[in-house]
């Protein structure tokens, strides 16, 4: 049973349209990907559910409430993760949890909450004095700290290392097992595909898929990645004639083709007539990031290669 429900809803800024009838639906229980590259529309959506931005048109219930005409009824069962958000320097983390769950009329009790996130050791801590990684702890605490049925996580790993990023999405994969419905927006795609039952895709305002992970990645324009540096250059022209190639560009010297099974054979069989050697041969299977860049507007070759960089 759908928990959020996104309607048509558009939304513009100086005539300028940022959503652009945006509609899908969040099941009780799932974690539920929005994902999109930047000022694609996605923060202005989740703000649209969480009652902070109001739509020019169409309709946004949470539980079956208006977020903005029920708002008080709203924060009570939604918590949220702003994407860009700061407590006051000298607060400690006790401080924090105490202040807000004194907002709520039946709060969880903060001092589990905090050992939960592993926060417990840092009650004393002042913000200003936390590590990255400490901050999105306390920003899931706070965002929990009401007993919500949903959260709403907003980039919630941007800035992360590896490792705090890595920690995070367990935690939120321990925020769904507890029964909170997660709404999590992100541009990383290796967080997307790991964490998220379904997907909406969104790009210049509006919904250009809706899937799981696995349905994206079938839909993408090939199945196959291959990657090789051939010992010697290979003609432009011959690649190109590669038997399900969607797509095939040079990167530094490295040739990276997109295709199927029958386009690894046909590389095989071209670099063994040339009797051309393929260092670090790779093949892989595609990935939501393959997906991803045949969803969306596809960017040229320098901001391709800096999304996939930026994605890993």
């Amino acid at each position: 049973m759908a928990i959020i429900e996104v309607d048509g809803v558009h939304k513009a800024y100086a005539g300028r349209p940022a959503v652009d009838g945006v509609s899908f639906a969040v099941d009780e229980g799932e974690i539920f990907g929005i994902l999109g590259p930047n000022g694609a529309g996605k923060t202005t959506t989740v703000e649209c559910v969480e009652g902070l931005r109001v739509p020019d048109s169409g309709t946004v219930r949470v539980a079956g409430l208006d977020p903005v005409a029920d708002h008080d009824r709203v924060t009570l069962l939604l918590g949220a993760q702003l994407q860009e958000s700061e407590l006051q320097p000298k607060i400690t983390v006790g401080e924090a949890l105490e202040l807000y769950s004194a907002f709520y009329p039946n709060p969880a009790d903060w001092r589990s909450q905090a050992e939960r996130l592993g926060l417990h050791t840092k009650l004393t801590t002042r913000f200003g004095q936390l590590s990255g990684g400490q901050k999105q702890r306390l920003s899931i605490a706070l965002a929990l700290v009401g007993n919500p049925r949903v959260v709403v996580l907003d980039e919630l790993t941007t800035g992360l290392d590896p490792r705090a990023r890595r920690d995070t999405w367990q935690l939120i994969e321990e925020v769904r097992e507890s029964g909170v419905t997660v709404l999590l927006v992100t541009h990383f795609m290796e967080e997307a595909q790991r964490l998220c039952d379904r997907i909406a895709v969104i790009d210049k305002g509006r919904v250009v898929a809706l899937d799981t992970p696995s349905g994206l990645i079938a839909k993408a324009g090939s199945s196959t990645v291959i990657s090789f540096t051939p010992s010697q250059p290979l003609d432009d022209a011959e690649l190109a004639r590669l038997p399900g190639a969607a797509s095939c560009e040079s990167r530094n010297g490295r040739i990276v083709i997109n295709g199927n099974d029958e386009t690894v054979n046909a590389v095989i069989s071209l670099l063994a007539r040339l009797r051309i050697t393929a260092h670090q041969l790779r093949v892989a299977e595609a990935t939501l990031d393959d997906a991803f860049l045949d969803l969306t507007e596809h960017p040229g070759p320098a901001e391709r290669h800096a999304l996939t960089e930026r994605a890993v």
